[in-house]
């Protein structure tokens, strides 16, 4: 098999991750990683020896493929580069910071044929994929996702920097528009949105509730899942999913009015036994980065999609700005008021 010619763009922490893992591929020639810091670019030739250019205009014409891990804002220039020379493209997420510019970015790829993946890396967790069987006509979700503050991805917010994975992963299961968005956040550092929360309601009635936060004294990483069949827990941090699912007992009925005193004692001691038994489900000890690498990779030999397509990006962010525009007005709201107080007194 011929290697497939490829790039990173950008040497932070990401860029370094995607840059390790493919230069130990056997099928994948990495020909540089581009960043125009000379200290991050030292240190790349350092740590992985290999070759390092300061910027992507270099390997125009050298790649087949690149993965874009520079900051967020600087995503739709590079990616618009890279696509009208022909070079798919795999973008770290979010897919861009607006709707116009994922827009632009789909229309070329499309024109040239080429390959456009977003880095929504929490569809490869191992948790997710054990949980998914389950996830059938999801009904509710709750998710939090918080970190302790990294001094990364500033240049976004909260909603594009951490929340966005949860939104992609609610759309990736419900297949129903979204009718409402409901939101609020808070700035503390700034210039963006730091915390946020979200009511996101579908069509068929599902709502997810999503929380966000990068000033978090704890890291978390979870979602619960209400779907027809079973309730499900995923833990994305510690690579765990746990489901309730009511047993044939339960689904024949169960009539409390017609139980004894000790019949009901039963059931309380006997509820996630014989009632709602839980399970911990099998999970994989997988790699969810080296996992949409080679997805990537094999969409970029094949011509087939990739799990994460930039529609599926697109749409993400779609919700995302809906979310953004919501904390704006709700934020407004609050600085106006008090205006509005001592005008009327």
């Amino acid at each position: 098999m011929i290697p497939l010619k490829l790039a990173v763009i950008g040497a932070g922490h990401l860029g370094r991750i995607h840059a390790r893992l493919l230069r130990d591929q056997d099928d994948v020639s990495l020909v540089a990683v581009a960043d125009p810091d000379p200290a991050a670019r030292r240190s790349v030739m350092d740590e992985l020896q290999v070759a390092t250019v300061d910027h992507h205009d270099e390997l125009l014409g050298h790649i087949d493929a690149a993965m874009v891990a520079a900051p967020t804002v600087h995503h739709a220039a590079i990616a618009r580069d890279l696509l009208r020379r022909g070079i798919h493209v795999f973008i770290e997420k979010p897919f861009t910071t607006t709707v116009a510019d994922a827009d632009d970015l789909l229309r070329i790829a499309e024109d040239r044929r080429l390959i456009v993946q977003v880095g929504h890396v929490e569809r490869y967790n191992p948790a997710f994929v054990a949980a998914t069987p389950l996830l059938q006509e999801v009904r509710h979700v709750e998710g939090v996702r918080a970190n302790g503050y990294t001094c990364r991805s500033t240049d976004v917010g909260v909603v594009l920097d951490l929340m966005i994975h949860d939104i992609d992963l609610v759309l990736s299961l419900v297949d129903s528009p979204v009718v409402q968005v409901q939101a609020t956040g808070a700035v503390v550092l700034g210039p963006h949105e730091d915390m946020a929360e979200a009511r996101i309601t579908f069509a068929n009635g599902c709502v997810a509730n999503l929380s966000a936060s990068r000033l978090s004294l704890t890291s978390e990483r979870r979602m619960r899942f209400f779907s027809r069949d079973a309730y499900v827990a995923v833990d994305f941090g510690q690579k765990t999913a746990r489901a309730i699912r009511p047993s044939a007992r339960l689904i024949h009925g169960v009539h409390l009015d017609q139980m004894t005193r000790e019949q009901r004692d039963e059931l309380k001691t006997r509820l996630f036994v014989d009632y709602l038994p839980a399970s911990e489900l099998p999970v994989s000890n997988g790699n969810a980065i080296a996992d949409e690498q080679r997805d990537f990779l094999g969409s970029v030999r094949t011509g087939r999609p990739p799990r994460v397509t930039g529609q599926d990006a697109r749409r993400a962010l779609v919700v995302a700005a809906k979310i953004q525009a919501e904390i704006a007005s709700f934020r407004r709201h609050r600085i106006d008021r008090p205006t509005e107080l001592r005008k009327a007194g």
